[in-house]
């Protein structure tokens, strides 16, 4: 059968929708087209860049040799001058990755959360949350349920509660190119929690409806050579329209 992967904290906000079978409908067909892309380069070149002081030439180099498929190289390129003049000016006293952990949505669905990493400045923890989708990045309702999540789970942790939680959205503007928004989560609506359950409820309810439509579908049974595996879920790929 084709395989549905919980998705990441930020993939269920995105998926999120007032109908659980509009989020069936929306994971059924990810799961049957699974995504050919993920964010391993461009965490990369962050590290390289701010952490490890590597030159630029040389990040910019090593993808252009590691990175052999032409759209994809090209849209790795398209974001890294914007992280390059994000973190050019800014010096960490310290780095640190953060362990994965889980959060409940309802029906015993546990979401994987994985923060990239955390830095410390001159006393202040910041905690960025990296959006690299090309269109329809997170907003309105469903940016304040993920917002509203990762603050809970910030919140009960003493080494993150303080930390400064920004989103950094690398999205295609007007202009039809990428620009870089940093968004201060502590400026983003938090929902209710009865909001928020309900939202969380549609799409563990979604999901399960999803596992059940996807019995006895075929399995891919090779990825396309260069196809990463399919637990990565796109960053460059169009999403579905956002609907309501």
């Amino acid at each position: 059968m084709a395989e549905l992967k919980v998705p990441s904290l930020q993939h269920l906000a995105r998926t999120s929708r007032n109908d659980p079978e509009r989020v069936m409908a929306l994971l059924v067909r990810l799961a049957l087209n699974p995504p050919r892309f993920n964010y391993n380069p461009l965490y990369a070149a962050i590290v390289d860049l701010f952490i490890m002081g590597v030159p630029y030439a040389d990040v910019e180099q090593g993808i252009r040799t590691k990175v052999t498929r032409a759209s994809i190289r090209d849209n790795v390129l398209s974001v890294l001058p914007l992280i390059r003049d994000h973190f050019e000016d800014k010096t960490p006293d310290f780095y640190q990755v953060v362990d994965r952990r889980y959060y409940s949505v309802g029906r015993g669905l546990l979401v994987p959360f994985e923060p990239p990493m955390i830095y410390g400045i001159s006393g202040q923890l910041y905690f960025p949350w990296f959006s690299f989708w090309r269109k329809n990045p997170l907003a309105k309702e469903r940016l304040s349920l993920f917002v509203t999540v990762v603050d809970e789970l910030l919140m009960d942790d003493p080494d993150l509660e303080t930390a400064r939680f920004e989103i950094l959205d690398f999205s295609v503007k007007k202009d039809g190119k990428r620009e870089l928004s940093v968004v201060d989560a502590k400026d983003v609506p938090r929902l209710t929690n009865e909001r928020k359950i309900e939202m969380l409820n549609h799409f563990a309810e979604g999901f399960f409806r999803a596992q059940e439509a996807l019995k006895g579908a075929p399995k891919e049974d090779k990825r396309p050579e260069g196809r990463p595996d399919p637990n990565q879920w796109a960053f460059f790929d169009e999403p579905p329209p956002p609907g309501k």
